[in-house]
C-alpha cells in the first residue's frame, strides 16, 4: 500500500487545521496561511478563490466524515437508544480528533468572516439535530419509547450536551476532551431523555 502524497488543496486545508488548532481565536490570514504552506497567497488563490471557500471545504469536510458515519450506524443499530448514545459518541471522537475544525463549526474561527459563513457552520449542528429529532420519534413508533418530553425537546437537549462539549473543547484550548467521562455523561442524558 502506497501513501499518496496529499493534493496542493489538501495541503492547504490541513495547514489551516493547523493553524486554527495552534493559535485558537487568532484571525487567519491568506499571507500567513501562503507562508505556513509554503507557496505564494497567488498558489493559494489558483486553489481557492477566497478564504471562504477554504472555510466552507472544511465545513464540507467535516459534515461528509461525520454524516457519512451517521449513516452507517442509523443503519446497522436497531435499539434508538443505542442509536443516540453512538451518534453522539462519533460526533464528539470527530471533534477531540480534529480540534481545528472545532473552531470552525462553533464559529469561534469565523469571526469577523463573511455572516453567511457562521450560518453555513450552523447548519452542521442543525442536521446532527433534525437526525437526533428522527431517532426519538423513530423510538416512540417503533420501540415504543416514551419520552419525558417532546422529540424537539429531546434532541434540544442532546445537543446542548453535544456542542456544550465542543464548545468547551474548545475554551479550553482543547484540554478538556469531549469524550471524557463520556458513559457516565450519557448515562445522565439519557436519564434525562427517557426517564
Amino acid at each position: 500500500m502506497t501513501n499518496q502524497k496529499p493534493s496542493r488543496r489538501e495541503s492547504i486545508l490541513q495547514a489551516l487545521v493547523e493553524l486554527l488548532q495552534a493559535d485558537p481565536g487568532a484571525r487567519i490570514t491568506t499571507a500567513g496561511l501562503a507562508k505556513t504552506v509554503g507557496v505564494t497567497e497567488a498558489a493559494l488563490y489558483r486553489h481557492f478563490p477566497s478564504k471562504r471557500k477554504m472555510f466552507e471545504a472544511l465545513i464540507e469536510f467535516a459534515e461528509e466524515a461525520v454524516f457519512s458515519r451517521c449513516q452507517v450506524i442509523l443503519q446497522e443499530q436497531e435499539d434508538v437508544r443505542m442509536r443516540l448514545q453512538q451518534l453522539t459518541h462519533l460526533v464528539l471522537v470527530f471533534a477531540e480528533r480534529n480540534p481545528g475544525l472545532c473552531c470552525v463549526l462553533t464559529g469561534d474561527a469565523l469571526m469577523g468572516e463573511d455572516e453567511s459563513l457562521r450560518k453555513r457552520a450552523s447548519q452542521f449542528f442543525e442536521r446532527l439535530e433534525t437526525q437526533v429529532r428522527q431517532a426519538l420519534k423513530e423510538g416512540e413508533i417503533r420501540q415504543g419509547l416514551r419520552p419525558r418530553t417532546s422529540a424537539a425537546r429531546g434532541a434540544d437537549f442532546v445537543m446542548v450536551f453535544v456542542e456544550g462539549r465542543i464548545q468547551r473543547f474548545v475554551r479550553s484550548s482543547f484540554s478538556r476532551l469531549p469524550t471524557s467521562d463520556f458513559d457516565e455523561a450519557w448515562g445522565l442524558v439519557a436519564e434525562s431523555v427517557w426517564g
